[in-house]
C-alpha cells in the first residue's frame, strides 16, 4: 500500500491531533529505521497504523482481545494498551496488511516486550518521541536517540514507568520485561 493511501485511510480513524501526531511518528520513524537499520517501508507503514485503532469502541477492543486469542492479562490493566495489540488485528483485517513485522511493530507501540526487533524499537521510540510530543523528559530522549536507539528507549521506559507509578498505575508485565531485557544486554 503506497504512502497515500495508507494515511488516507488511517485520517478516517483518527481525530486531526492524532493525524497530526501519527504524521510525526511516520517521519520520526524513517529517520530512525535510516539511522539503526531497520526497513524504512515498513517502519513507514508501522508509523501510519500505529494508532489505527486509538478511537475504537472500547467494547469492540474488549471483544477482540477476548475472541481473538490476545493476552486476557490485558483486560486487568488500562485501557490505552488495548489499541495496539486490537489495532494489529484490525489492520490486518480491513488494511489487508499481512506481514508479521509492520504486524509486531504496531502490536507492541504500547506495552513492549523482551524480543523486539529493530523495527518494534524503532516504532516504539518513534512513537515516544516524534516533534509534536511535549512532556517533561522527552527532549533528553529525543537527544539520546541521535546515539543510541536502546539508551533512549531506556529512558523513555523509565520515564512511562516514573509517570504510571506516581498515578499509582499498573505497569503491564511485558513493559518491564523489555526494560529488565535492556538493562541486562547493557551489563553483557
Amino acid at each position: 500500500m503506497d504512502r497515500d493511501t495508507a494515511l488516507e485511510m488511517v485520517k478516517e480513524q483518527l481525530t486531526e491531533h492524532r493525524y497530526v501526531h501519527t504524521c510525526g511518528v511516520m517521519e520520526t520513524a524513517i529517520m530512525l529505521a535510516r539511522k539503526y537499520g531497520a526497513d524504512e517501508k515498513k517502519a513507514e507503514t508501522a508509523a501510519i497504523f500505529h494508532d489505527y485503532a486509538k478511537f475504537r469502541d472500547k467494547k469492540e477492543m474488549k471483544q477482540i482481545i477476548e475472541k481473538e486469542g490476545l493476552p486476557k492479562d490485558l483486560l486487568e490493566y488500562n485501557s490505552e494498551l488495548w489499541h495496539a495489540p486490537v489495532g494489529a488485528i484490525l489492520v490486518e483485517r480491513e488494511a489487508g496488511i499481512a506481514d508479521r513485522e509492520i504486524l509486531d511493530a504496531i502490536r507492541f507501540h504500547t506495552s513492549g516486550n523482551d524480543h523486539m526487533s529493530i523495527l518494534d524499537k524503532v516504532i516504539y521510540l518513534a512513537d515516544y518521541i516524534e516533534p509534536n510530543r511535549h512532556f517533561p523528559g522527552v527532549e533528553e530522549v529525543r537527544e539520546t536517540a541521535r546515539e543510541s536507539l536502546d539508551e533512549a528507549i531506556l529512558q523513555a521506559l523509565q520515564n512511562t514507568m516514573v509517570f504510571l507509578m506516581k498515578k499509582k498505575q499498573a505497569i503491564y508485565p511485558d513493559t518491564f520485561r523489555f526494560y529488565n531485557k535492556l538493562v541486562l544486554e547493557q551489563r553483557r
